[in-house]
């Protein structure tokens, strides 16, 4: 397989693998575990201290 047939296959598993990891948070924790995981992922791509810091924080509240 060449590279360019190698990439949509990695995104896809990628792509599963983040829906999996949102059901299970969003099981485990509900609905505030999916905007605790949200705002975590958002503060870290946008390099945003702020937020990504609040999403820590209400992850770390709910496993508490």
């Amino acid at each position: 397989m060449h590279e360019t047939q190698l990439a949509p296959v990695v995104a896809f598993l990628f792509a599963v693998a983040v829906v999996g990891f949102e059901q299970i948070v969003q099981w485990r924790f509900g609905a505030m575990g999916i905007v605790g995981i949200s705002l975590l992922a958002t503060g870290v791509k946008a390099r945003n201290v702020t937020c990504a810091c609040i999403g820590a924080l209400v992850l770390a509240l709910l496993v508490m």
